[in-house]
């Protein structure tokens, strides 16, 4: 099984910074894609950004020129570094790992900003 813990959430105020980090279990970490989503109250979980095997990455509209996906496979770790943060980047923060046969999820990290 793999497991995902994510860690870097808290409160920032508006502008600010925060880099996520979601360290991976297991010896397949650099073949697969992974992803950050994103979960607002009342809304729908929705991607935030996605980085291949390869390096290639895409983002939401919403945060594109703000945020940036990352990996380190040594360290079977993939992080977002978040910038010029805004009120409606708030949600809880989870990360993904797409096998071929499964999708596996981290337990989520709260992102808070407000002043």
């Amino acid at each position: 099984q793999v497991q995902l813990v994510e860690s870097g959430g808290g409160l920032v105020q508006p502008g600010g910074s925060l880099r996520l980090s979601c360290a991976a279990s297991g010896s397949i970490f650099s073949i697969y894609p992974m992803g950050w989503y994103r979960q607002a109250p009342g809304k729908q979980r929705e991607l935030v950004a996605r980085i291949t095997s390869t390096g290639s990455t895409n983002y939401a509209d919403s945060v594109k020129g703000r945020f940036t996906i990352s990996r380190d496979n040594a360290k079977n770790t993939v992080y977002l570094q978040m910038n010029s943060l805004k009120p409606e980047d708030t949600a809880v923060y989870y990360c993904k790992i797409a096998t071929t046969s499964y999708d596996y999820w981290g337990q989520g990290t709260q992102v808070t900003v407000s002043s």
